[in-house]
C-alpha cells in the first residue's frame, strides 16, 4: 500500500510527532501494517526509531494503519554553515517520503556541493547503523530493506533504523521449488532493487537465505556515503538489469579518499556469496580499528 507522514501536535503534552498513515485497502494490507507495528515493539534502542503508538482507523469500506512516531530534530543541510553558537535548526519527519533529515539527503546534499563525506563521520555513522541492525539480528530478524532513505540523521548525527514493515525471520529455509519462488516474489515487493542481496534476485529451490542479507544492503549503504551514491543507482536508472550486475563481483572506484581498511571492509560486506560475508558482530570488530584513537593517543593509518 502507500503512505502519507503529517505533522500533527499532542494535545496534552504540545509536542510535535509524526504520524504515518498507512492505507490498506484489503485484509492483507492490514496485517502488513500491524506487522510493522509488531516490529516496531521488539526494540528500544537509541539506533532504531521508537513507535509512540498505534492504531487502526476505518475509512468507509477501507482502513487506515496509524503509527505515531517521534518528530526528530535534524540538523539543516542547505546554505552556509553557522557559527556553533549560532546554529540553525528545522524540523523533519522520519519517513523515506521526506526529502531532508535522511541519510540519502544528506549525500545528495554533499554531491552537489562537490565534496564527499570525511571517513570520521563516515565511521561514525555506520558504527550507528551497525549497532542497529544488531539489535535486530540479535532477535533472530532481518530488516530486509536497508537503503540510505530508510536511515534518519538526528542532529548528532547519529543514525536510527526506520520503515520496519519488511522485517522478517532472519533465517528462512526453502526446501522446494515453490518456496524458492514465494521468497523471490516476496523479495521483489519488498526489498529495494538497488540493495537487493544476489541470493534475493534468484532463490535457489535448496538453500537457506538469512540475516547476511542486510549486511550486502549495508555494503551498498558504505558504498553511496564514499562515492555519492549506490553500486547499482546507475544501473536501474538506465534500465540495464541489476539481478545480472549483482552476481559479479563489485569494482570499488580507485580513491585516495579513504583507508585500505575502509575499502577492504566495503569488498568483505559486498562479497556476492553470502556465506562468506561477515556477520553483523565482525563488521562491528572491523569498524572498532577505524574508530579514531582518544585525543592524545598516537593513531596508525591501516
Amino acid at each position: 500500500g502507500f503512505s502519507y507522514v503529517d505533522l500533527v501536535e499532542g494535545l496534552r503534552d504540545g509536542r510535535f510527532y509524526a504520524l504515518k498513515r498507512i492505507l490498506c485497502h484489503d485484509k492483507e494490507d492490514r496485517q502488513a501494517a500491524l506487522h510493522e507495528v509488531e516490529m516496531h515493539g521488539l526494540f528500544d534502542h537509541p539506533n532504531i526509531l521508537p513507535l509512540v503508538a498505534h492504531c487502526m482507523v476505518e475509512k468507509g469500506a477501507k482502513h487506515e494503519a496509524w503509527l505515531l512516531l517521534p518528530y526528530v530534530k535534524v540538523r539543516e543541510v542547505s546554505g552556509p554553515p553557522s557559527p556553533p553558537c549560532h546554529q540553525k535548526w528545522q524540523w523533519q519527519p522520519p519517513a523515506c517520503l521526506c526529502q531532508g533529515g535522511t541519510l540519502w539527503s544528506e549525500v545528495q546534499a554533499l554531491r552537489e556541493k562537490g565534496t564527499f563525506m570525511p571517513e570520521q563521520r563516515i565511521v561514525l555513522i555506520l558504527h550507528g547503523i551497525c549497532r542497529g541492525l544488531q539489535a535486530i539480528h540479535s532477535k533472530g530478524y532481518a530488516h530486509r530493506d536497508l537503503k540510505p532513505t530508510n536511515v534518519l540523521l538526528d542532529e548528532n548525527d547519529q543514525p536510527l533504523l526506520m520503515d520496519l514493515g519488511s522485517m522478517n525471520q532472519a533465517r528462512i529455509e526453502v526446501s522446494s521449488s515453490r518456496k524458492a519462488m514465494a521468497v523471490q516474489d516476496w523479495a521483489a515487493q519488498r526489498c529495494t532493487i538497488s540493495y537487493r542481496a544476489p541470493e534475493l534476485f534468484t532463490v535457489p529451490s535448496q538453500c537457506v537465505i538469512d540475516e547476511r542479507t542486510d549486511i550486502w544492503s549495508l555494503g551498498c549503504v558504505l558504498y553511496c556515503m564514499m562515492f555519492g551514491e549506490g553500486p547499482y543507482d546507475a544501473i536501474f536508472q538506465k534500465g540495464d538489469s541489476v539481478a545480472l550486475a549483482v552476481q559479479n563481483p563489485i569494482t570499488v572506484p580507485p580513491t585516495t579518499r579513504y583507508s585500505a581498511a575502509l575499502q577492504r571492509l566495503l569488498s568483505s560486506m559486498m562479497t556476492v556469496n553470502p556465506q562468506e560475508r561477515p556477520s553483523i558482530d565482525e563488521v562491528l570488530h572491523q569498524l572498532e580499528g577505524l574508530q579514531p584513537a582518544p585525543v592524545g593517543q598516537d593513531t596508525t593509518q591501516m
